[in-house]
């Protein structure tokens, strides 16, 4: 059963969030019931109207009558968040119209093809032109690189986000975006106490992508797809569909949306029990709009995932789900561990920056530290400040926490007390 936290993580919105809480009341709901990983019931509306809502909480996935266009709609959260509190009765059986409703559902996911259609790839002569701008546009990023090494990065400070600005848009038109983007963040490092340094690393890392794929062909395959990936070249979802997935139970362990340029990209973490392999599947939506919200922080799925080839692969597409799994705290190691993964992590793919940790028995710091017993520390992002939430979950006891590593310290994603509650930080 799901906390309240992750029913209102669901929601589209904010307004969203607060209907909800008003449908929420059992006063307002009849013939609810919970089996086979389905819940429903009915929510009286306005005017003596009555909305069927039901939820498939293994996918999950939502149905209901009301002529809401946002999904989830309010009567589903609410059904959800009454079913969180323990308010709806376990039944025998779905109704007829909810087992319908199942039943439609399994029957589209058997006619989903075992393969595939290659249709949309590109042709030779496309691919071709591409590979053709994108060697032009790295090879003027190497010669724009050693001028601004040769020549010194005092003026950086002054100059720089106005030529990084150029760079960047030299680099879409020479459809290298991914490179593109890296280029257009240097001005982070202005920030940094530290910028010389922070930035000469910037220009090396781009440098070394571009030095990668000018000698791609004496390099290993999975190193080749990390520095194309990396660059910005597509790889069709279908080919990834098409490997060999890893199935496992697969622990939600966080979630985290930015926004940039009107799109709202969700990345949601997940760590395998048994294989201990880190996930990260990622789902975008306009502003304004929930990105896919079917994986909920705190759940543990059996699932298939299709990771996406790389030295050091980490994004995934879940190919296939099989139902929710027994729930609890995830696994992790300890503190003294990390630094010893990362260096393995940036070993295989340098321009790394974020990967899922699951870190055991650490205790959070008002300084912004995570400490184990033996007292070693580590580093919270900037961003966390003081970390009151993970404190008071901990209340000075060891306690779960999943982290997204990055360079500047751990941002904290999720909790788990003594009795396993997850809280989302």
């Amino acid at each position: 059963m799901w906390t309240r936290d992750q029913v209102l993580a669901l929601a589209p919105d904010a307004a969203s969030r607060k209907a909800a809480d008003k449908v929420g009341a059992p006063a307002k709901w009849s013939g609810t019931g919970a089996a086979h990983d389905a819940v429903w019931g009915e929510c009286a509306g306005s005017g003596g109207k009555r909305y069927r809502s039901c939820v498939d909480v293994s996918a999950p996935a939502y149905r209901c009558d009301c002529p809401s266009r946002k999904i989830p709609c309010k009567h589903v959260l609410g059904l959800l968040l009454l079913w969180s509190s323990g308010e709806v009765a376990p039944a025998a059986e779905p109704p007829g119209w909810v087992a319908e409703w199942l039943e439609r559902r399994r029957a589209r996911a058997a006619e989903r093809p075992a393969k595939a259609a290659a249709a949309g790839r590109p042709g030779t002569g496309t691919a071709a032109r591409r590979e053709s701008r994108v060697a032009a546009g790295l090879a003027e990023l190497e010669l724009w690189l050693t001028d601004r090494v040769a020549q010194g990065i005092a003026q950086a400070r002054t100059d720089g986000p106005a030529e990084w600005t150029e760079l960047a848009r030299r680099l879409v038109d020479a459809q290298a975006p991914g490179l593109a983007d890296r280029a257009g963040l240097l001005a982070r490092a202005l920030g940094h106490p530290d910028w010389p340094d922070r930035l000469l690393g910037e220009y090396a890392l781009l440098y070394l992508l571009a030095a990668a794929y000018r000698r791609s062909s004496g390099l290993p395959a999975d190193l080749v797809a990390t520095v194309r990936a990396r660059i910005g070249f597509p790889v069709p979802r279908e080919s990834v569909l098409a490997t060999t997935p890893v199935r496992d139970r697969w622990d939600v362990i966080g979630c985290r949306d930015e926004e940039r340029d009107r799109l709202i990209t969700r990345r949601v973490w997940l760590m395998g029990r048994e294989s201990g392999r880190p996930a990260l599947v990622l789902s975008h939506a306009p502003a304004g709009r929930s990105p896919d919200g079917s994986l909920v922080t705190g759940t543990t799925i059996d699932a298939d995932l299709a990771f996406y080839p790389g030295s050091a692969p980490l994004r995934a597409l879940v190919a296939e789900r099989y139902g929710l799994a027994a729930a609890g705290p995830p696994p992790g190691i300890g503190l003294t561990r990390l630094p010893g993964l990362i260096a393995e992590v940036l070993a295989a793919d340098p321009w790394t920056d974020s990967w899922p940790v699951v870190l055991a028995g650490v205790v959070p710091a008002a300084d912004g530290l995570l400490l184990d017993e033996e007292g070693n520390a580590l580093p919270l992002h900037p961003s966390a400040g003081v970390p009151w939430r993970l404190l008071a979950v901990s209340g000075g006891r060891p306690v779960t926490v999943a982290a997204e590593w990055t360079p500047d310290g751990l941002r904290p994603l999720t909790a788990w007390d003594e009795e396993g509650t997850v809280v989302q930080l």
